[in-house]
């Protein structure tokens, strides 16, 4: 199976004070790097986000950057983008796309259930929490659903929910361990991490 990838790194992180999620820090690692370790095993990735904030970690995982249309449109405007990207610059559509937000710092283990978990003729493998939540920014989705998903909502993506776009695909769903999917959205998730903000960026 082909399996590609988008990585979600935009948003305005409001509850964060507009410091980028993607920009914070674990252990010397950016949580966009973490994403991108989790997806190192795809064919193509692509990262949809502000070219800004992501360009250094993108060249360092030889990744393209994209941006939904128009900024700040939401997920599902950006899983679309992405979508667009991929198809342009692969001669072959993958079997599967793997969608992941980067604000997850466990992710990595995640991602490796879901992908022994994933099945030839499914919609894909989506992660369900140790407290039964499902993770739709946790997923592979079959890409030709993805696609088709795209082009049924097309003009009407801006701040469509993720639920609505995938509504019509049903991928298996795997629990995965506990902690794997936890996200980062306020400081206070930011210090049960360990997470903080790049040195260039911190207000002197």
């Amino acid at each position: 199976m082909i399996i590609d990838a988008l990585v979600l790194a935009g948003g305005r992180s409001s509850r964060l004070g507009g410091v980028p999620k993607s920009s914070l820090m674990i252990d010397g690692r950016s949580l966009l790097d973490t994403a991108l370790g989790a997806a190192a095993f795809v064919r193509c990735c692509v990262v949809v986000g502000d070219d800004d904030v992501v360009a250094e970690a993108a060249r360092r995982a030889a990744v393209t950057v994209v941006r939904e249309s128009p900024p700040f449109a939401g997920p599902a405007a950006a899983i679309a983008a992405g979508v667009g990207e991929l198809a342009e610059r692969s001669s072959s559509a993958s079997d599967f796309t793997l969608v992941l937000a980067c604000d997850m710092p466990r992710v990595d283990q995640a991602v490796r259930m879901l992908v022994a978990a994933l099945r030839a003729d499914s919609d894909g493998a989506v992660a369900v929490s140790a407290d039964g939540r499902v993770q739709s920014l946790a997923a592979l989705y079959s890409t030709s659903g993805l696609v088709i998903a795209a082009h049924v909502h097309a003009g009407e993506l801006e701040n469509l929910s993720v639920r609505a776009l995938l509504g019509d695909l049903h991928p298996d769903p795997v629990d995965v361990p506990a902690g794997s999917t936890d996200d980062i959205d306020t400081w206070d998730d930011a210090e049960e991490f360990g997470a903080h903000q790049h040195p260039t960026e911190e207000c002197t």
